[in-house]
């Protein structure tokens, strides 16, 4: 920030789907100082973005945020939050999305990386600067070493080193930002389901798991795609991703550091330890915790 700056001349808007990121980004930019402005795509982000300043918007409407992030001085932008890809007919076009429709035709086709680089292209080309929510809130990103009370295994680390060779072959495909590993054997590759739903298919396939914690087995592990755009959709783990991996029967988490957020620490720290389940941020270049 410059000398005589102020929160609004540094603004933040912030395009929000579900989920807590959002509004977490949006006490991060606040605590730095800056004014904020969320933009909430109806039908994904939930009401608490409604205690920041806000507009509602639905898919398509281009010129709203264009000209509300302009006069509201937010020039930086995070897209942050669940949103399921809209289908062509259910984008609800303003004037802004009509007079530059070629470029949002190219949203609703494509893989995610592609999909996602275009946006950004997009608004920059308008003379806005996407960032990451990394950037916004450094605390969101896992670092390196084992965060809970139980420590992976050598077990555990063959599978997170499978699991991390799945997601850079695959990942280089555009496809998926995680895999669940158990004994060597790969049990599912993250699709366009989501991890969560990925994971309730492993509950019904991973026969080493029990509901003895003394003898769960796998691990879920989750990184980025190699070459990923970071600004937007790096992977995320929060409380409810360690109840699904404790459903599924699973014995760990591992994250490749310094490429996966993990929203509301504390919490997803503590259901780890209270399910039995280790948490571990793993080196890429290795595969092994420090």
């Amino acid at each position: 920030m410059t000398a005589g700056a102020t929160g609004r001349e540094t603004g933040l808007s912030i395009i929000a789907g579900g989920g807590s990121m959002p509004v977490t980004v949006a006490k991060a930019a606040r605590a730095a100082g800056r004014h904020v402005h969320i933009f909430g795509i109806s039908g994904a982000a939930g009401p608490e973005i409604e205690k920041f300043p806000h507009s509602w918007i639905n898919f398509g409407h281009i010129g709203k945020i264009l000209s509300v992030a302009r006069a509201e001085g937010c020039r930086d932008m995070v897209i942050v939050g669940g949103v399921r890809r809209p289908r062509f007919a259910e984008l609800r076009l303003d004037l802004g999305a009509v007079l530059n429709l070629p470029f949002i035709l190219g949203w609703v086709v494509g893989g995610d990386n592609s999909v996602l680089s275009g946006i950004i292209r997009f608004f920059e080309s308008k003379g806005f600067r996407v960032v990451g929510a990394h950037e916004i809130a450094p605390d969101l990103i896992a670092g390196k070493g084992v965060f809970t009370r139980r420590k992976p295994g050598k077990i555990d680390r063959q599978d997170i080193q499978l699991g991390l060779d799945v997601i850079a072959a695959l990942g280089a495909l555009d496809v998926g930002q995680a895999a669940v590993v158990a004994h060597r054997y790969v049990l599912a590759v993250e699709a366009a389901e989501g991890t969560d739903r990925m994971l309730e298919r492993c509950a019904q396939l991973n026969r080493w798991g029990k509901a003895d914690t003394r003898k769960r087995a796998g691990v879920l592990v989750k990184g980025a795609k190699p070459g990923q755009e970071r600004r937007i959709d790096l992977p995320t783990v929060g409380p409810e991703t360690v109840r699904n991996a404790a459903a599924a029967g699973l014995a760990g988490i591992a994250l490749a550091a310094n490429d996966v957020l993990i929203l509301e620490r504390e919490n997803f720290i503590r259901a780890a330890d209270e399910a039995g389940l280790f948490v571990v941020g793993v080196d890429t270049d290795s595969g092994t915790a420090t």
